[in-house]
C-alpha cells in the first residue's frame, strides 16, 4: 500500500503532495515552521463528515458530541453549527459547550463525582438531563432542584455488566465498574425516583466502554436496555430519551478495520424500533479522533549499540495515551524521504516511558525535521499537562487550505501567571 492510499485511511483530507504531508488543504511544513510545535492539527471537514455520517445513519437522533474527547472551543462550534448536542462530564465541559454554540436544552451530563456547585450550575442552565449514576446522586439533585424551585430531569445510567472487549481503563460498563447503577438493581432505583417530587425521570442511559471496533457489546447492551425500557412502561413510567452512549472505536494501528456509524445503526435500529423514544448517542473519539494530528519537531537524534532514538519536542505532557495505556499512535514523516530508519520516537520529558512510538520504521530524518504523530484528535489536548513546566501546544483548525489558531501556544508566563511565592 502506497503511503497516501494508507493516510486516505485515516483521513480523507491527508496526502503527501510533492513529498509534503498537507491536511484539508495546508502544507503542515509551512503551518509548523509558522506557528512552531508541538501544534495540534484539526481539519474542519473530517470532523463535519464523521457527524453527518451519524446524522445520515441515525436520522432522527440527538447526536450529542462527547466534549471530553476533544473541547476546543472551534471544535465544539463545528459541532453546533452541525446541529449536534453535547455529552458532557463536568460543570466545566457544560460551560465550554455552551460557549461553543451549543444550546443547553441539548446537553446531557453524566460523571460519577458531580459536586454541588456543578448541579446547581447545571439546574440554572435547564440543560436537557442529567445522566445520574447513584441514588445518593439522584437525592441531593432532588435536594438542589427543590431548593431552587426547579425539577431536575434525568436518566439513571444503567451498567448492563457487559464486556466491551477494549482496553481495561476504558472498559465502563462491567459490573466491577465504579460507573453507574447495576441494571438488576436499576428497575426498583427508578421507582423510586420516579417518587421524588423535584425529580423527573426521562431516560435511559448507557455507556459500555471506549474505542470499540467489536459491535457485539453494543447489541448486548442496547438489548438489555430495551428490556428495561420496556418493563417500566408497564410500570406507568414513561421514558423519553433513550441515550445509548459512544464509544466505536477508530484506526490507530494501519491494520485496524473500524466499523461506521452505518455499521452500529445497523445493529441498534432493529432493536429500538418499537420503542416510542429519541435516540441519544454520543460519540466523541469517532467524530474528532482521526481529524486531528499532532506536527513535533526533531530535536537530537541518538544511536545507542544497535538502538536509534528519534528524540522530539512532544512528549506525553502533550500525548498522554501512549504512556497511559500503552497505546499505539502511527507516525509519519511530514516530508517523505525514500531512506528508512527503525527508532524509538521519543519526547523531552525526564521519564523512561516518554515513548510515543516504539521500533518504528519511518522516513529518515534529521535535526529540525518534523514528524506528523495520527489519530490525536480525540484524548490528546485535552489530556496535556504543564508537567517538566512545559506550556501547552497551540491548536489550529485548518479548512479547505487555509488555518486559523482556535488556542495560542502558551509560554512559562502563562503557566505562572496565578502564582505568588
Amino acid at each position: 500500500m502506497g503511503s497516501n492510499e494508507l493516510l486516505k485511511e485515516y483521513s480523507p483530507y491527508l496526502e503527501y503532495k510533492d513529498g509534503v504531508l498537507y491536511f484539508d488543504g495546508v502544507n503542515l511544513q509551512e503551518l509548523a515552521k509558522e506557528l512552531g510545535t508541538p501544534l495540534y492539527v484539526y481539519s474542519a471537514n473530517h470532523i463535519r463528515d464523521q457527524i453527518r455520517a451519524y446524522k445520515e445513519a441515525f436520522k432522527d437522533a440527538l447526536i450529542a458530541y462527547a466534549v471530553k474527547a476533544n473541547f476546543n472551543l472551534g471544535v465544539i462550534n463545528i459541532a453546533a453549527q452541525e446541529g449536534c448536542g453535547a455529552d458532557t462530564v463536568s460543570g466545566g465541559e457544560i460551560y465550554r459547550a455552551i460557549k461553543g454554540g451549543i444550546p443547553a436544552d441539548k446537553i446531557v451530563y453524566a460523571g460519577v463525582g458531580k459536586t454541588d456547585e456543578e448541579l446547581r450550575y447545571a439546574l440554572e442552565q435547564d440543560i436537557l438531563m442529567f445522566n445520574a449514576e447513584s441514588e445518593m446522586e439522584i437525592e441531593v439533585l432532588n435536594e438542589l432542584a427543590g431548593s431552587m424551585g426547579k425539577k431536575a430531569r434525568i436518566a439513571i445510567r444503567v451498567n448492563p455488566d457487559v464486556d466491551p472487549k477494549t482496553h481495561p481503563k476504558i472498559a465502563t460498563g462491567m459490573k466491577k465498574s465504579k460507573f453507574g447503577i447495576d441494571i438488576k438493581k436499576a428497575f426498583e432505583v427508578y421507582k423510586w425516583a420516579a417518587k421524588l417530587p423535584n425529580i423527573e425521570v426521562v431516560g435511559i442511559h448507557c455507556h459500555i466502554g471506549s474505542q470499540l471496533l467489536d459491535l457485539s457489546p453494543f447489541e448486548e447492551a442496547v438489548q438489555k436496555v430495551a428490556d428495561l425500557y420496556q418493563k417500566l412502561k408497564k410500570e406507568g413510567i414513561n421514558i423519553k430519551y433513550l441515550d445509548i452512549g459512544g464509544g466505536l472505536g477508530i484506526k490507530y494501528k494501519p491494520e485496524d478495520k473500524v466499523p461506521t456509524p452505518k455499521d452500529l445503526a445497523d445493529i441498534v435500529l432493529p432493536i429500538v424500533k418499537d420503542l416510542d423514544v429519541q435516540l441519544i448517542l454520543e460519540p466523541g473519539r469517532s467524530i474528532a479522533g482521526n481529524g486531528g494530528i499532532l506536527i513535533t519537531q526533531v530535536q537530537f537524534l541518538k544511536d545507542k549499540d544497535d538502538k536509534k532514538f528519534v528524540i522530539v519536542d512532544a512528549g506525553f505532557n502533550d500525548l498522554l495515551r501512549p504512556a497511559m495505556y500503552g497505546s499505539y499512535h502511527h507516525i509519519v514523516a511530514v516530508k517523505e524521504n525514500p531512506e528508512k530508519i527503525t527508532c524509538d520516537i521519543v519526547g523531552p520529558i525526564c521519564e523512561t516511558g516518554d515513548i510515543l512510538g516504539e521500533n518504528r520504521t519511518i522516513c529518515k530524518v534529521n535535526r529540525k525535521d518534523y514528524l506528523a504523530i495520527l489519530s490525536a484528535g480525540a484524548y490528546g489536548f485535552v489530556m496535556s499537562s504543564h508537567y517538566n513546566m512545559r506550556p501547552r501546544a497551540a491548536e489550529v483548525i485548518v479548512e479547505n487550505g487555509s488555518y486559523k489558531v482556535t488556542r495560542p501556544r502558551e509560554d512559562w508566563d502563562y503557566i505562572l501567571w496565578k502564582e505568588t511565592v
